[in-house]
């Protein structure tokens, strides 16, 4: 969905900053820029239905999603903090691509371009090695290679998944998802966390009966 129009982040005047801290600055100004990620509306509804996720509420959600779920990880021994950490960093490239509905096949070719054009923006803001750093965390989750990325993926698409299910399918009604299309988004679940990959089939199943996707 494309980012609204927004006014320009405020800027700290030079004399503000302690001393003379380019480092620092830097950071304020990344602070103060990622602040524009709560106009970002996402395909999932709030469970009351009364409007659209913003995408900082779901980075918050997942990233309580992955505390609340470690022990169903695939690894046990998987690093619990730096997958909070990818999974607050992640999305936060929609400030510049939006967020692409992940059943839009058409947005979806140019959606990798468009990301890493945002991380090398936005990431760039930062003073090195910081930058470095968040940028290898935000590579890291799009490989998806680690036990910690693979972790972090199937937080994201359960939370995501759960908020359909439990608005009765009203965003895959309206988009007429089918079973097959869900099945196929949801395998990272069983990649990152199989025990809760078991919950999303039946979950699936479920849904179908009640009508909340198509078969």
């Amino acid at each position: 969905m494309p980012v609204r129009e927004q006014k320009t982040p405020a800027r700290l005047a030079p004399e503000m900053l302690p001393g003379d801290n380019d480092r620092f600055k830097r950071q304020v100004e990344f602070l103060l820029e990622i602040d524009r990620l709560k106009h970002t509306l996402r395909q999932t509804l709030l469970l009351d239905r009364s409007r659209q996720e913003n995408t900082v509420e779901h980075s918050w959600h997942i990233a309580v999603s992955a505390m609340l779920f470690a022990e169903h990880a695939a690894d046990v021994d998987v690093d619990l903090c730096r997958t909070i950490r990818m999974l607050l960093l992640h999305d936060i490239v929609e400030i510049d691509a939006g967020d692409t509905y992940c059943y839009d096949d058409l947005a979806r070719g140019d959606q990798h371009d468009r990301e890493r054009r945002a991380a090398d923006r936005l990431f760039g803001i930062l003073p090195d090695p910081q930058g470095d750093e968040f940028r290898a965390l935000w590579d890291e989750f799009e490989a998806a290679e680690t036990a910690e990325a693979q972790y972090a993926h199937a937080m994201d698409r359960f939370q995501a998944f759960l908020h359909n299910y439990a608005t009765e399918g009203q965003m895959w009604r309206a988009h007429g998802i089918r079973k097959a299309q869900v099945l196929a988004r949801m395998q990272r679940v069983e990649r990152g966390a199989p025990f809760i990959w078991h919950y999303v089939q039946r979950l699936i199943d479920d849904a179908v009966q009640r009508g909340y996707m198509l078969p």
